[in-house]
């Protein structure tokens, strides 16, 4: 099982994506992120098919940071239902994910 995450929101704005990005940097709940757009999303809402334009954005973090990540981009996203989704990072090179590691919140730094 994978250690690493790429986790991935949109958001309706880049200065939206922006702030949701700072937010979990300074939370160390991600190492980096990238904010991609605008984008063409076409989705399902309230029945009916819906278009909208959107940046996504593209989180590394870990699998143990993943609940409370979560909860954190639900707090701050304007979205009712924001897509929150991870995949696994299922190789990379070993100094990217030792990078990875060193910037991410410790299990020792979840109490402060």
């Amino acid at each position: 099982m994978s250690h690493y995450l790429v986790v991935i929101t949109t958001a309706s704005a880049k200065k939206e994506a922006t702030e949701i990005v700072q937010c979990l940097l300074k939370e160390r709940l991600i190492a980096c992120a990238n904010i991609i757009g605008p984008i063409s999303s076409h989705f399902w809402w309230k029945d009916q098919i819906d278009e909208a334009t959107e940046f996504l954005v593209v989180m590394k973090s870990s699998r143990k940071l993943f609940d409370e990540l979560s909860k954190r981009v639900k707090e701050i996203h304007s979205y009712k239902v924001p897509e929150i989704i991870a995949l696994p990072i299922l190789k990379g090179s070993p100094s990217y994910l030792s990078w990875l590691e060193a910037n991410l919140r410790s299990e020792s730094d979840d109490d402060g």
